[in-house]
């Protein structure tokens, strides 16, 4: 069965640093765009990062710009989200999902994903 599964979640305190992976089993991820979100409680999904497979594009949501960066090793099937210097705001649930070739609105989810994952909580707090 085809799926996305997320890991690299967890405690970390503020200024830390979390490196989240997002597995591709049963599809080659090569030929997606991965998007990064994140959902914290009260809050709406927010589009954090999307690197598209066509052109090797990256977006970032501005909260998050210059401090974390998307990539991925397709010899792997796994895309990556390297958060640095993290603030407590940066809390939430972390999913990833694949969409076919582009990131089609910049760092935010299409409506048109292929594949999502479960997601991952990060916590920063002291």
């Amino acid at each position: 069965q085809a799926q996305l599964v997320e890991s690299g979640g967890g405690l970390v305190q503020p200024g830390g640093s979390l490196r989240l992976s997002c597995a591709a089993h049963g599809f080659p991820l090569a030929y997606y765009a991965i998007v990064w979100f994140r959902q914290a409680p009260g809050k709406e999904r927010e589009g954090v990062a999307c690197g598209s497979s066509s052109d090797g594009s990256t977006y970032y949501a501005d909260s998050v710009k210059g401090r974390f960066t998307i990539s991925r090793d397709n010899d792997k099937n796994t895309g990556y989200l390297q958060m640095n210097r993290l603030e407590p705001e940066d809390t939430a649930v972390y999913s990833c999902a694949a969409v076919l070739s582009r990131c089609y609105y910049g760092p935010e989810l299409p409506s048109n994903v292929d594949y999502w994952g479960q997601g991952t909580q990060v916590t920063v707090s002291l």
